[in-house]
């Protein structure tokens, strides 16, 4: 077989640069390989069921000389709309604003999960992620229909830096009541909503509106009475009195989701919804018994491109977020669920593996620089997959963290209070730093060298020793304190997990989004880099297996089946995979998450400016073109393309198109402008290219000087066929 360029360059992320081919260990399969990669031929798209669209920089599958690439990539135009490929088109299922039960469609929709309920119709379930301040606060009136005291609030925290401190001003303070007028309202464009669709006989999906139609969002329960539960051992410390830190006195009730990001759905038809930057709303970082800090931790922050801290001002208990959620949308009653021996982190996805016979094993990655994986399995036993009953087995159990090494291999550390402690090296991570538990006040602290963790082991020998209260207590301080608990067991650091995927035969992919490190920490050195060890922005999507398929298997081997990067430098075309999607084929559908600042940006960090705007790719998960990825769309202005799913009959793949015109806001009067990038052709030649770049978005409505709206999106064929 022919390795491709993206391989041998891993290969040399762990060995020396001048190394022969010839020196390379030989795999399994007599194939030259040091690092685990799926095997793969030249890339070819002579087999695809579309026609790829064309790419801002060349790609390898194009076909087009080395020779050539300069001339047809000497100009490019960005185009403010969902770019398909010929032959197909998309309908507007909702957008911020639209009226969703007794409320109403939020901000930066992200995970979709459809759920047919018979032929042509079921559920949609839709998560709203957060709000992007600057353009929010720019089009909340046109959008909405009434106004907020931004002015007002923004003056008052100027004269302290952005921040107020609501939580201790009093009751009747005319500031404080603005804040959580604000604050409410932004709260309300967070959360899950569920709607009812159906396809007409045009093939366009439309609205039902049923009486199961609902918003949960994050002050549901606050003055409705529509509380969140809890389920799991995280419950005791919820319960417990006397805790070390503030208690918000609701016990196990809990006010709202935020922050919800990626997701996953059941065999069973419920829908999992990820909490991930709950940092942004309420304190992260807890007590020794896992009780949260006083509100004043986190300030309420406003400014012309922020509004976070929101949970300030309405004293939300921070160790109540960052769960999976989950949601049955059949039921109207539901309004949520956190399933707490899932782990309190900045979840982003989730899989669920449920096997007859076996225990129930549920996937998760922490988005964040030197996050990790973990798997939950359940202490009881699946029966039948499609029975609503498996969603009590995540009630008891035990969370697992990953530990990778660098031989494809790997295995599951249990994170329990006798689980030793054997703290991750700041010297095996890009960047050098990584954070621990902070004792005995609590809290958390960066250790900068080894020496500082060598240090922190002596000190304590067990997880156990890190947290107080009762043995259930302390599991649940663990739960809580996920991230950090894993760093001190020794889970391996990774680069930004952002979504898993199951297919039929257990195989679980991984997209890692970024191996930059950052304030959060960075990867491990030995598992995610580029030549000479160093850090790799664009990632990778990994396959891995548990040994024997066994959901409750405690090892497991792992591959790369593609690398983000320009093919210039080995990387598939693409950077920064974030939602992943399988189709009945087998093939792994992903949407890039490029940060909107990077975004056609000249001599952007890490080049990612090249890649233009956020777009949608295919790619080959097995035979002769394993890991080689196809442009299937390009995405709007300053966006981010998020949940990918298919309908049951792949005739539709429902997009969401998050946050559009982020950073510009409006686009005023069809502004564009000219920049020049210096691109590369696929062997490294370099050549100049003129690009239009809109300046802000007006889609979805795309008409003159129109907000820009977060929507739900519904891509089909024009003649109605399947897309695959």
């Amino acid at each position: 077989m022919r390795i491709k360029r993206r391989h041998f360059l891993q290969f040399l992320g762990a060995s020396a640069v001048t190394m022969s081919i010839g020196s390379l260990p030989t795999g399994s399969n007599g194939s030259k390989l040091a690092m685990p990669f799926a095997d793969a031929n030249a890339a070819t798209s002579d087999r695809l069921s579309f026609s790829p669209v064309r790419s801002p920089i060349p790609l390898e599958y194009e076909n087009v000389p080395p020779s050539e690439q300069p001339q047809q990539f000497a100009t490019f135009e960005v185009i403010d709309d969902i770019v398909l490929p010929e032959g197909f088109t998309y309908d507007i299922i909702g957008s911020w604003g639209d009226r969703l039960a007794d409320s109403r469609f939020g901000y930066n929709n992200d995970y979709l999960s459809f759920i047919e309920t018979s032929p042509n119709e079921g559920f949609l379930t839709i998560n709203f992620e957060y709000i992007s301040g600057k353009t929010w606060m720019q089009t909340y009136a046109p959008v909405i229909g009434k106004s907020l005291p931004f002015d007002a609030v923004k003056a008052a925290a100027a004269k302290n830096g952005g921040t107020i401190d609501a939580w201790v001003l009093a009751a009747g303070d005319p500031l404080k009541a603005e804040i959580l007028e604000i604050s409410k309202e932004a709260l309300i464009d967070q959360g899950i909503g569920v709607i009812s669709i159906r396809r007409n006989a045009n093939g366009k999906w439309e609205r039902t509106y049923s009486k199961s139609d609902r918003r949960i969002t994050g002050i549901s329960g606050l003055e409705d009475g529509r509380y969140l539960r809890a389920t799991g051992a995280a419950t005791a410390v919820f319960r417990k009195s006397n805790k070390m830190g503030y208690d918000d006195g609701l016990n196990e009730r809990i006010i709202g989701t935020i922050q919800n990001c990626a997701g996953g759905t059941t065999p069973w038809g419920t829908v999992m919804s990820a909490e991930e930057n709950f940092q942004d709303q309420v304190h992260e970082p807890v007590m020794p018994d896992g009780s949260s800090f006083d509100p004043s931790a986190s300030p309420f922050i406003i400014n012309e491109g922020a509004v976070d801290g929101r949970g300030n001002p309405l004293g939300l208990a921070g160790n109540k977020y960052g769960y999976m959620v989950e949601v049955d949308p059949a039921n109207p009653q539901d309004y949520g669920t956190k399933h707490t021996w899932l782990g309190r982190f900045r979840h982003e996805a989730v899989a669920v593996n449920a096997m007859s016979g076996q225990p129930l094993a549920v996937y998760s990655g922490c988005d964040r620089r030197g996050g990790h994986v973990y798997k939950f399995v359940s202490k009881g036993k699946v029966q039948n997959p499609k029975d609503k009953a498996n969603s009590r087995l995540m009630e008891d159990g035990m969370l697992y963290a990953a530990l990778f090494e660098s031989n494809g291999r790997g295995r599951w550390i249990p994170l329990k209070a006798d689980t030793p402690v054997n703290p991750v090296m700041p010297s095996s991570v890009h960047g050098g730093m990584v954070t621990f538990p902070k004792r005995p006040e609590g809290g958390i602290f960066k250790a900068t060298s080894d020496a500082e963790a060598k240090a922190f082991q002596r000190r304590f020998r067990t997880l156990g020793d890190l947290y107080a209260g009762s043995d259930m207590e302390k599991q649940g301080a663990i739960l809580i304190d996920a991230h950090f608990a894993a760093n001190a067991a020794g889970a391996s650091c990774t680069a930004r997990p952002e979504d898993t995927d199951i297919s039929e035969d257990g195989t679980l992919y991984i997209a890692f989004t970024s191996g930059s490190p950052g304030g959060d920490g960075g990867p491990d050195k030995q598992v995610f880099s580029a030549k000479d060890q160093q850090a790799w922005e664009h990632g990778w999507i990994m396959k891995l297996k548990e040994d024997n398929n066994d959901p409750a298997s405690m090892t497991f081997t792992w591959e790369m089946l593609a690398m983000g990067g320009e093919p210039a430098d080995g990387g598939a075309g693409f950077s920064n995979p974030d939602n992943l999607e399988l189709d009945k084929a087998g093939n792994v559908w992903m949407v890039t998450d490029i940060s909107t600042s990077k975004q056609n940006t000249p001599n952007a960090e890490h080049r990612r400016g090249v890649f233009g705007n956020n777009s949608i790719w295919m790619v080959a998960a097995s035979g002769p073109q394993a890991g080689n990825a196809y442009l299937f769309a390009i995405a709007p202005m300053e966006c981010e393309t998020c949940g990918p799913m298919f309908s049951p009959d792949q005739q539709t793949l429902f997009l969401a198109i998050q946050h559009p015109g982020a950073d510009n806001g409006i686009r005023r009067d069809g502004a564009t402008e000219t920049r020049q990038f210096t691109l590369r052709t696929t062997t490294g030649e370099e050549f100049s290219q003129q690009r239009t770049v809109p300046i802000g978005s007006n889609w979805p409505d795309k008409q003159v000087n129109q907000p820009p709206k977060p929507s739900v999106v519904a891509v089909r064929r024009v003649n109605s066929q399947p897309i695959l």
